[in-house]
């Protein structure tokens, strides 16, 4: 059933990428290697071994990208600079080709009448710098704050739109606690110390950023989900109360609000310095919200965390995706950010995936991300209907890409790549649907 959104004027609809997902060209023109790089290279930690050396091989077909983003109509593209292509050492030496090439993706959109959101970090810290300590290491604060200068010198003359970072809670958590992202840890305080001190590059950024770009707007992209205990238990009670302060508190609440959540607060006092938290809480313009369903959490006492990600009651699926979602609990997600830290709203990821997609007739029917898209979307008309200030929805993702830990196993994207022939760009349903939604604001 065709159903009208009812957005706000202005209303934006974009697509979101990220570098190491879609670039490849790992050692092309002076890059050099992230942490993503290495982790990668180790046995097990992600599917069949494979790597973003390649990954959609954007980095040679970014024109093309964008014409298929005109084609679709998106008034804005969110992407990611990374880090090791525009400074290989993490501080010092800068490389020029490198900055060429953000050069090119930037005028390339503008000439298409596409806004360019250009986040700074979206995971992968050079290596450089990781072999220093990384995110552990309290330095990194001004590494961070000198290549947020490199990049306001050479590209705010033209982007006015800037996130420091994406999903926080993710790169730290997985990375330094739990050994499922790079760079691979499993040390509660390395965990804590690298998670203060990404909120105090945050801070620093925002400053440089705010210095350097005049009328520029300014944000950080959470990813932010309900936290359920796996039983009814106090045990897992417990535990869901303390991933949710950790997934959900630790990085937006230091940032808008200025304080630790209490739950967690005294964990971080040993890392914090004086004025550590008026550094951190720095005016921003806008709240970006990654979103993708529930969590759940269980009692593990073995952990030095005393939680671990648990699994979800058995419930019915729905009857077009075969699997569960929970699209109200996107509204109640919107709603609770949107009283607690009373701020414009943009949703910078929303989207599905799926394994199973082929080219049949020179397109994909990707029926599954159609419902999502339709269930997700009214969630979200229903959000704004309740009042919430949002004012723009950006697809996970423009393209099929590399998923992290999943490689190339599970597709995202409205643009299916065809990885054994070339990288070739076929267009799924979804990006027709997507189409006639920005163009009519009717989701059929």
């Amino acid at each position: 059933m065709a159903t009208k959104l009812n957005m706000p004027e202005g209303f934006v609809w974009g697509v979101s990428t990220s570098a190491y997902q879609i670039e490849g060209a790992v050692d092309v023109d002076g890059r050099a290697p992230s942490i993503w790089d290495r982790h990668c290279r180790y046995p097990g930690r992600v599917h069949n071994g494979e790597t973003g050396d390649v990954a959609t091989d954007h980095y040679h077909h970014y024109a093309e990208d964008i014409g298929l983003m005109k084609q679709i109509g998106v008034a804005a593209y969110r992407f990611s600079v990374s880090w090791p292509r525009v400074l290989p050492r993490g501080k010092g030496a800068v490389n020029d080709k490198g900055l060429d090439f953000y050069d090119r993706i930037v005028d390339g959109v503008l000439e298409k009448g596409i806004q360019p959101w250009l986040c700074l970090y979206h995971w992968d810290l050079p290596q450089a710098l990781d072999d220093l300590g990384g995110w552990t290491n309290r330095d990194v604060a001004g590494w961070f704050a000198d290549y947020a200068t490199l990049i306001a010198r050479r590209f705010g003359d033209r982007v006015k739109h800037f996130a420091t970072f994406n999903e926080p809670n993710v790169s730290t958590l997985f990375g330094y606690a739990m050994n499922w992202n790079a760079p691979g840890c499993v040390n509660r305080a390395a965990y804590l110390k690298a998670a203060h001190h990404l909120n105090l590059s945050h801070g620093a950024a925002i400053d440089v950023l705010r210095a350097m770009v005049p009328n520029c707007s300014l944000g950080v992209v959470h990813n932010c989900q309900p936290v359920f205990p796996e039983k009814d238990t106090a045990e897992d009670k417990i535990a869901a109360g303390l991933l949710d302060a950790h997934w959900n508190g630790v990085f937006p609440d230091p940032q808008v609000l200025g304080y630790y959540p209490p739950l967690v607060a005294k964990d971080f006092e040993p890392y914090i310095q004086a004025g550590d938290l008026s550094r951190i809480c720095r005016p921003l313009d806008w709240f970006g919200l990654n979103h993708y369903g529930p969590i759940y959490a269980r009692s593990d006492l073995t952990t030095e965390l005393d939680f671990a990600w648990g699994n979800g009651p058995p419930e019915p699926p729905h009857p077009e995706l075969g699997w569960t979602i929970h699209p109200e609990m996107f509204t109640a997600e919107l709603l609770r950010l949107h009283h607690r830290y009373k701020m414009p709203i943009y949703v910078t990821e929303n989207g599905c995936g799926g394994d199973k997609e082929k080219v049949e007739d020179g397109t994909v029917k990707d029926t599954h991300r159609l419902a999502f898209l339709r269930a997700y979307t009214a969630a979200m008309d229903e959000a704004v209907r309740q009042g919430v200030d949002l004012r723009g929805y950006f697809i996970w993702s423009l393209l099929d890409n590399f998923e992290w830990g999943s490689g190339y196993n599970n597709r995202f994207g409205i643009i299916y790549v065809d990885y054994a022939n070339g990288c070739a760009r076929i267009p799924k349903e979804s990006s027709r649907w997507y189409a006639n939604l920005i163009k009519t604001g009717i989701a059929e």
